[in-house]
């Protein structure tokens, strides 16, 4: 709401008041509109003003349905009569197009005096895109779970490459792909399998080791790229009738397993890419298990292949999944390590089996995942949370839960995001269960993470002290804790400084 600095003179202190009002804000990252029944904008305050896709004298007097794109604007129109009609706080969400790409913005609107609207709106593409790399990397994760599972259950090299190229041309979002195998007898590139083509007898023509791009790939065994192919490119791919697939990408990475190269890996796609570097990470991954499979094979299929790749590649996505978390602001920096370091530590000298460790270790890397879906406001509300923020935030666990669950990789590890919130005497959620009803690893987590809670400083509240902590865990052993686990972290860490 504009400030009238006409009216300062005649009452000094409310004034003031309404200068400091003005100034918190402009403080804040949200901007701030008034507007009558129609959806007319009468006044506003910017926070972050480059979130505004207009100057003020462009959109002051309009109608905010009228400035915003068809389907944003009827969605806002939509949302200021529910507000008027329900008297309730009305959320929505909507995505601009700015001179620096798309955004996404969250409205939250709500009547006032006078059959007039208050929209307090907020850049969330931070946010919504943090949710999206998170999904993005649950979906390679499955798609790395499905070449293992080919790999490990087919001695059909033709079947196993078979899914690792559709695998790549969906997880990559590319057109076309194929995989040329290095012959021992010929040194030639020959084609084994293909996915994507138009032309469904295409057969890639064998190449020599230095010869067209597939060729310089295998021979200086580096990827190479033509990002925008043309004509005269194309011709130099040396595939009779590719010209006719009308590709305008090209990527040639080299099959390298054990120091060997066993072949190369062809991307193609009927427009330009512009791919960013997690893209190209994931290729390099997707092309390292496309080597490893070759390479098993040709082992003459007694050998099993070693998944020591396959534990890192998941190792590696799960940790940028709690780095996800940190970028968004839902997890403190350190909290994610600290709390799975301690629950290793913890279940070791519970003597839980060895074999067990990682799975527990990589329940409490992800424990929290599930507060992606919850909105920034409520996480980092200053004050209580009201009965509704309080259920919203009590889903979590099983928001985490119905996130990993399609990974069965991860079936193991999935009992600390679920339950490690239960209490041992049944107080907690998301099923109130009791005793030893309660997993084991959602049992030893739950100490180790309520303890790091204390020490670490709050919005609401200033850190604990160590030694005040544990004395928590002590008085509350047999109430919200097992007493054995309480017991043996108290043992374990008691002299922890």
């Amino acid at each position: 709401m504009e400030i009238d600095s006409e009216n300062y003179s005649s009452n000094e202190p409310q004034a003031d008041a309404v200068i400091k009002l003005d100034a918190i804000f402009r403080a804040l990252p949200d901007l701030l509109f008034c507007m009558d029944s129609s959806g007319r904008i009468l006044s506003y305050n910017a926070g972050k003003s480059s979130s505004l896709n207009l100057l003020p004298e462009q959109f002051l007097g309009q109608q905010m349905q009228a400035i915003l794109p068809p389907d944003a604007g009827q969605k806002f129109f939509l949302a200021i009569q529910e507000a008027l009609q329900t008297g309730n706080v009305v959320s929505m969400d909507y995505q601009l197009q700015v001179p620096d790409g798309h955004r996404w913005f969250e409205a939250r609107l709500v009547s006032s005096a006078e059959s007039r609207v208050i929209a307090i709106i907020r850049d969330v593409t931070e946010r919504v895109t943090t949710a999206e790399q998170v999904q993005r990397q649950l979906q390679r994760l499955s798609a790395l779970h499905s070449i293992d599972a080919a790999i490990t259950s087919s001695f059909d090299l033709n079947v196993v490459l078979s899914v690792i190229l559709r695998q790549i041309t969906g997880q990559l979002g590319v057109d076309a792909a194929d995989i040329l195998l290095l012959s021992q007898q010929t040194s030639r590139l020959e084609f084994a399998a293909g996915h994507g083509f138009r032309m469904m007898t295409f057969q890639h023509a064998a190449v020599m080791i230095g010869q067209g791009y597939a060729g310089t790939a295998a021979l200086e065994r580096r990827t190479v790229s033509v990002p925008t192919l043309d004509d005269q490119q194309a011709g130099f791919l040396f595939t009779p009738g590719l010209a006719r697939e009308k590709f305008a990408s090209y990527y040639a990475i080299p099959l390298i397993a054990k120091g060997q190269v066993n072949g190369v890996l062809e991307i193609y796609h009927r427009s330009i890419l512009k791919p960013a570097d997690d893209w190209f990470e994931f290729l390099a991954t997707l092309a390292g298990q496309t080597a490893l499979a070759i390479d098993s094979a040709s082992l003459f299929h007694d050998l099993q292949r070693s998944n020591i790749e396959l534990t890192m590649a998941y190792d590696a996505v799960i940790e940028s999944w709690s780095r996800a978390l940190e970028l968004s602001g839902r997890e403190n920096q350190e909290h994610t390590q600290l709390v799975a370091q301690w629950t290793v530590q913890l279940a070791s000298a519970l003597h839980v089996d060895e074999k067990d460790l990682n799975d527990l270790r990589r329940g409490a890397l992800l424990h929290d995942i599930g507060k992606l879906v919850i909105p920034e406001n409520i996480l980092n509300k200053p004050g209580p949370l009201d009965d509704l923020e309080w259920e919203i935030t009590k889903r979590h666990p099983r928001q985490a839960y119905e996130l990993l669950s399609p990974i069965k990789q991860l079936a193991a590890a999935l009992d600390i995001p679920r339950y490690h919130h239960e209490r041992w005497d049944g107080s907690g959620y998301p099923d109130g269960l009791r005793g030893e009803q309660i997993p084991l690893s959602a049992r030893i987590f739950a100490v180790v993470d309520v303890h790091d809670a204390l020490i670490s400083a709050r919005l609401y509240r200033p850190a604990w002290t160590k030694q005040a902590a544990r004395a928590y865990i002590q008085e509350q052993s047999g109430k919200l804790f097992d007493p054995l686990v309480a017991k043996v972290f108290l043992q374990t860490f008691g002299n922890y400084q």
